[in-house]
């Protein structure tokens, strides 16, 4: 079965093997159709399996060899030192980092923006699921620094890339929302565009998340350009699916192998 996927120009000079994932592909079926990885999802759990067999395998690898995490829009981050480790439940956490060869570390979402960095010289590499919480209270930060302290890895050395997430013309907000980030940090304004009604706004997440990479000095970073709402036909989507007024929906999955 085919699967298709984005990658990134960054990410594929620096030498890291990654894919991001959309929905084409996979067994699943009605609002999950396609490559639906989502184990939190109301998919049947067979599917879900075996569209997770599928994504590791398109890296080589066995389904017990893909990590991901039980993700709770936290800023917390996990690293993985033991391959026995991915026989343990999931952790309850936004952010994996290694340098075990034999292993991919993945992030689910679906609009929420997943994060893949990669060190080439350290071997190291991270996965990161971004919503805005998570991006507010700092999980990209966490997860360069579990790099730097476990693995080796420099934040100069680090190539990152943003991959496909709601964009910033199909995510409105209210005030309140935007009141948030700016009692933050009063320069977060500028990731807010006029939106229909003065009570709304549009928010840039991509945007914010690559600031937010910079300011732990990743320089070398990128979104791939992808909105997820407003492509239905290659990504699942929360926003997308409450509009509809449907019950469930898909996750995708971001991952990035290490040799």
């Amino acid at each position: 079965m085919t699967l298709t996927v984005i990658t990134s120009p960054r990410l594929t000079e620096a030498g890291a093997r990654h894919a991001f994932f959309t929905r084409q592909g996979g067994v699943s079926r009605g609002l999950y159709a396609g490559l639906n990885v989502g184990e939190g999802s109301d998919d049947l759990a067979d599917h879900v399996r075996e569209n997770r067999r599928l994504a590791a395998e398109f890296f080589g690898l066995a389904e017990d060899r893909l990590a991901t995490n039980y993700q709770v829009h936290s800023a917390d981050a996990v690293a993985v030192s033991d391959l026995a480790q991915l026989a343990a439940p999931r952790a309850r956490a936004d952010a994996l980092a290694s340098n075990l060869s034999g292993l991919a570390l993945g992030a689910l979402s679906a609009d929420c923006a997943p994060i893949l960095l990669f060190d080439p010289q350290a071997n190291a590499a991270a996965a990161v699921h971004a919503g805005w919480r998570g991006a507010l209270s700092g999980v990209a930060e966490q997860a360069v620094a579990l790099m730097t302290e476990r693995f080796g890895a420099a934040p100069a050395r680090i190539v990152a890339a943003v991959g496909p997430c709601i964009g910033p013309a199909s995510y409105e907000v209210g005030l309140e929302f935007r009141d948030r980030f700016v009692a933050a940090e009063a320069a977060n304004e500028r990731f807010f565009a006029p939106a229909e009604g003065a009570e709304k706004r549009l928010f840039d997440l991509p945007s914010f998340v690559l600031s937010r990479l910079r300011a732990a000095g990743v320089e070398a970073c990128e979104w791939t350009g992808h909105d997820t709402c407003a492509d239905e036909a290659r990504f699942f989507s929360n926003r997308r699916a409450v509009k509809r007024g449907e019950a469930d929906y898909g996750r995708l999955l971001s991952a990035i192998a290490l040799d």
